[in-house]
């Protein structure tokens, strides 16, 4: 089984990087772009058959590493 979590800057949150792309892209002629968040995901292969045991497993695996919570918000995935 596999785990998608995709992690993001709360809305809210400062985000520099995208800030720096944005105006890259501006830069590049892309002018209808409105703004950029930048992420970051992360894909687990799991020794798991159940999803729901999957997804409970992995929504702890981003409350305690793969996520600053105070800052990130994060989804998760789960595909067979």
């Amino acid at each position: 089984m596999k785990a998608i979590v995709n992690v993001f800057l709360k809305e809210g949150v400062l985000d520099p990087q995208g800030k720096a792309v944005h105006h890259a892209l501006g830069s590049l002629g892309f002018d209808n772009v409105t703004d950029v968040r930048i992420g970051k995901q992360i894909v687990l292969t799991l020794d798991e058959s159940d999803p729901a045991k999957a997804r409970e497993e992995v929504a702890k695996m981003a409350e305690t590493l793969l996520a600053n919570t105070v800052i990130e918000d994060y989804e998760i995935e789960i595909t067979e």
